[in-house]
């Protein structure tokens, strides 16, 4: 879930995987999607590992970051259902057949995920809202929960690739305008369901 959350928004990065998929091909868009990929787990990483003094204050305050980090979701979550990520952008009408290498397509995808670190705040909310940094000390665990992580990122770039693909005679860049607001709802209800319990928790 996390994985498929932090990859889920569409942002410049969806619209250019979108864009991709249906002026390039399928295979295109994923490479780009990947690169996505690779740049969140490596957030996810500095944030469980590589920022231990972050990791240790969540572990100390989980209550209360979890009460800020829903509030952050649901603040996140008002502005993806307001947005609308394809105003800035033209639908393509004609199918680019510019030679560009899945190497390419790979690298813009990551630099343009990495150039935006504030997404290590809404990795933190997320941490929060499912627990994730309780796991046990065991290398294992860490290693099958990030992985899982990996997984679901890619697997919601290989869901989005085929699905635009499949439609592609019919699909238009404001379905994702419909898109994004599907997933704001979703955000707004887990975070909605965070803020419940731990104000319970601290009246408790």
């Amino acid at each position: 879930m996390i994985g498929v959350l932090i990859s889920a928004p569409m942002g410049p990065i969806g619209v250019l995987v979108i864009q991709r998929t249906l002026n390039k091909g399928r295979r295109e868009g994923l490479c780009t999607g990947l690169g996505a990929s690779l740049s969140d787990i490596i957030y996810c990483l500095l944030t469980g590992f590589g920022l231990s003094f972050v990791t240790d204050f969540i572990n100390d305050n989980q209550t209360l970051l979890q009460l800020i980090g829903s509030g952050v979701l649901i603040v996140y979550g008002i502005y993806l259902f307001r947005n609308n990520p394809t105003r800035r952008i033209a639908a393509p009408h004609v199918r680019v057949r510019a030679k560009t290498t899945d190497w390419r397509d790979f690298v813009t995808g990551f630099l343009l995920t990495f150039s935006n670190p504030l997404i290590l705040f809404f990795i933190i909310g997320l941490f929060t809202r499912f627990n994730f940094l309780d796991l046990p000390l065991w290398p294992i665990h860490h290693i099958i929960g990030y992985t899982c992580i990996a997984v679901g990122a890619v697997t919601w770039w290989f869901f989005v690739t085929y699905i635009i693909n499949k439609l592609r005679s019919r699909f238009t860049l404001d379905t994702m305008r419909k898109i994004n607001r599907v997933i704001a709802i979703i955000i707004l209800l887990m975070a909605t369901v965070g803020l419940i319990s731990s104000v319970h928790a601290i009246i408790q």
